[in-house]
């Protein structure tokens, strides 16, 4: 259990975070019928090489993968890149109901939905570059780099993995997606040892399934197993990270460096799960940096 002190600064984080009024974005597309499959287009504020299109970043908000989070909570965050230069798309996706399906509210809200979650993530990844050509001409999608937060950050590092995943999986391509690279922010990026952590409250077995099913799902969405990718991947970990704590992130480098292959890890001192988000903290710029280090 974290003490007092850092548990009023997470609460002071989050509160920062979630502080500023949501910003509209410049379009909208579907990808999909259902009214969560929706994408967000924020055009470049700032300043780019004349008549260059803008890197695109598309973001993929957390909230552990349950509905009460949305993409909106993240939209201050999306602006704030798009003041740097970059395009961005912001992501919507299915997760979890509100209520769990058998009304038991000790169960609390489900996190994910299985598959639905994995196959809006997948369906708008595959949109992207033709969305773009018609709703965002100042982007670039071949200069695309992910990122996500939290269970974003998990979404954002299997979107990269999907040519590695097990040969009957519905989602797997024949290559790499065509990407710049991936800046994960405080993913849940092993499903093992956030089980065992009991990050966000279970929602990593919430989402695959109790009992046998998250033995057996995890083959299929779970980043520590979908090593190497050869995609150029850094994470970015608040040491003081009490939500999702840096041994998660930690824990898929060690996974990464046994596959041959070198992931970036970017500790913050004295920074917890929320800054990573928030305009207004310094850790926000760490994050636009490593971002524009892979897309620019």
């Amino acid at each position: 259990m974290p003490d007092d002190a850092a548990a009023a600064r997470d609460a002071a984080e989050e509160e920062s975070a979630f502080s500023h009024p949501p910003v509209d974005p410049d379009a909208l597309a579907s990808y999909g019928d259902h009214p969560d499959q929706v994408i967000d287009f924020y055009a470049p504020r700032g300043e780019i090489p004349a008549g260059a299109p803008a890197p695109l970043v598309v973001l993929l908000h957390g909230g552990a993968w349950r509905a009460r989070y949305d993409r909106r909570h993240v939209t201050p965050f999306a602006d704030f890149l798009a003041r740097r230069g970059f395009a961005v798309a912001n992501v919507e996706y299915r997760r979890g109901a509100e209520h769990p399906a058998d009304g038991d509210p000790v169960a609390g809200p489900p996190a994910g939905r299985w598959p639905d979650t994995l196959d809006d993530i997948a369906a708008a990844v595959d949109a992207l570059p033709a969305l773009v050509r018609e709703t965002l001409p100042q982007a670039d999608a071949r200069r695309m780099v992910l990122t996500g937060h939290s269970a974003g950050g998990h979404l954002a590092l299997w979107a990269a993995a999907r040519h590695v995943l097990p040969a009957d999986a519905p989602w797997r391509t024949d290559r790499p997606a065509p990407l710049r690279g991936v800046v994960a922010l405080a993913p849940i990026a092993d499903f093992d040892v956030a089980d065992k952590l009991d990050v966000c409250g279970g929602a990593a077995r919430q989402f695959l399934g109790g009992g046998m099913e998250f033995a057996e799902r995890r083959p299929y969405a779970d980043p520590a197993f979908l090593l190497p990718t050869g995609i150029a991947t850094t994470l970015v970990q608040g040491r003081a990270d009490i939500v999702v704590p840096a041994a998660v992130a930690e824990s898929y480098a060690d996974a990464a460096a046994k596959s041959g292959e070198v992931v970036g890890l970017t500790l913050l001192e004295d920074v917890g799960h929320f800054p990573l988000i928030d305009p207004a903290a310094d850790a926000c710029a760490v994050v636009a940096e490593e971002i524009a280090q892979l897309a620019w």
